[in-house]
């Protein structure tokens, strides 16, 4: 090997059905997560946190899209903020439920509403765990995991 070259080239990935190397591609294996938040600060340390432990993360901003991502390709587990324009968290909940396909799919609810009230509505919506912002990211992946296996 002469002193210019690397010892170990970059790797791209090949698109097995075209075999076309055209760009970096991260093996995500992990079990598939949507994100539904309006604050895209917030949604972007959920999502770095579960794709940095192995996660493949979807995100939507609002109730809306979250519902049009769920009936396209149903994920494993749905975390969702309960205050989002267009469709709150409690309508987007109670609206899987109503769901045939995804009336069993299990959902957290990570939101800034505190109240007990609120989080009695959490639940009677269908929700399988209500944390409340501020989270921590730790404990957040912990329910995550117990969650999903």
């Amino acid at each position: 090997m002469r002193p210019d070259e690397d010892a170990a080239p970059a790797r791209r990935s090949e698109d097995s059905d075209t075999g076309e190397g055209s760009s970096v591609h991260v093996e995500r294996t992990g079990r598939r997560i949507l994100v539904a938040e309006d604050d895209p600060i917030i949604l972007r340390q959920i999502e770095f946190n579960l794709q940095t432990n192995g996660y493949q993360v979807d995100t939507a901003l609002t109730g809306v899209e979250a519902m049009r991502r769920l009936m396209t390709h149903r994920p494993d587990l749905l975390i969702t903020d309960i205050m989002m324009p267009e469709m709150d968290g409690f309508e987007l909940v109670a609206g899987l439920r109503r769901d045939e396909e995804l009336a069993d799919l299990p959902v957290i609810m990570l939101t800034a509403k505190t109240l007990d009230t609120d989080i009695a509505q959490g639940y009677n919506s269908g929700t399988d765990l209500y944390l409340t912002k501020p989270f921590n990211p730790a404990e957040l992946l912990s329910f995550v995991k117990r969650i999903l296996g």
